[in-house]
């Protein structure tokens, strides 16, 4: 599973990738989880509010930092 958190690196984006480590460790899937910050490759994605977060290629948040419920229930 791939994982991608985007955003510039504010709070909001450093948060939200936390969330997403900790739901990752805390299911045991093995996925992979990187940090995009290249603001062409976030457009890349439709994406124009960040965080975001994408799973697979598919974009499951935009402009909100995700409960942990939510992305567990992403990766399950």
């Amino acid at each position: 599973m791939d994982i991608k958190v985007l955003g510039p690196g504010c709070a909001k984006c450093k948060q939200t990738e936390q969330i997403v480590k900790d739901a990752v460790a805390e299911s045991g899937v093995a996925a992979t989880v990187e940090k995009v910050t290249d603001v062409m490759e976030i457009a890349g994605y439709g994406v124009f509010g960040t965080p975001a977060v994408v799973v697979d290629g598919e974009v499951k948040s935009v402009g909100k930092i995700p409960k942990k419920a939510d992305v567990l229930g992403w990766i399950k």
